[in-house]
């Protein structure tokens, strides 16, 4: 079975559009004879994103971590006990293309890391803004970049080093390493980008939005 694991803290603005995209994928690898089963992670959710999930019929945990590292490995836990054999992480205010999930399991590899692009960029953002993350972001075969909201790995592979660590960020740079080190066999690719949001409120620390903050800094 591949398990789609998508965290959400307050994601009821953007997570309909999430749902709506990991579902189309999830029905192309269906039609290839995968079983497929979605998860939302609601971490300490005060507003309507379970709402928004239930429309979608997805599978549903609450937790209270305030960590986004606990969310995806609580929910990676749950859906290896429901069977999974294959975790695609993504994220509540990302869109994935309808062959992401098999675009992955084309890899035939352990881990897949891939990368991300901002389709609508928030109009407060600057073109020199956009310029600069543009020139500093390697969108292209064997690049180097992690990020939650385009990864796949297998559950042997996952299991074998201890899954996602509880951390408040970075726990998807810190499995990417885990997993490097215990020798898995990763590809680095673009070929199932994944669109992401350029909002300013981040809802985890040191993630995208504060990385786009820090560049806008830096044009200061």
């Amino acid at each position: 079975m591949i398990a789609v694991v998508i965290p959400a803290h307050n994601e009821a603005r953007r997570l309909g559009r999430c749902l709506h995209a990991v579902l189309i994928a999830a029905l192309q690898a269906q039609q290839f004879g995968h079983r497929v089963e979605v998860l939302v992670v609601l971490d300490r959710c005060s507003d309507a994103s379970a709402v928004v999930a239930r429309r979608f019929g997805v599978h549903l945990l609450r937790v209270d971590a305030g960590n986004v590292g606990m969310a995806r490995r609580v929910g990676a836990a749950h859906m290896v006990e429901r069977g999974a054999q294959w975790l695609a992480c993504t994220d509540a205010d990302s869109r994935v293309p309808a062959h992401w999930l098999m675009s992955q399991l084309a890899c035939s590899v352990e881990v897949v890391c891939g990368t991300v692009h901002v389709e609508h960029w928030q109009p407060w953002q600057t073109a020199a803004l956009r310029k600069l993350y543009q020139s500093r972001y390697d969108a292209r075969e064997d690049h180097r970049h992690v990020h939650g909201a385009n990864l796949g790995v297998c559950v042997d592979a996952y299991q074998r080093v201890g899954g996602f660590q509880p951390l408040p960020a970075h726990e998807d740079v810190q499995l990417v390493n885990d997993l490097q080190a215990s020798g898995a066999r990763i590809v680095w690719t673009a070929r199932h980008s994944v669109a992401t949001s350029s909002r300013r409120d981040s809802r985890a620390r040191e993630g995208f939005a504060d990385y786009l903050a820090g560049l806008q800094a830096h044009l200061q």
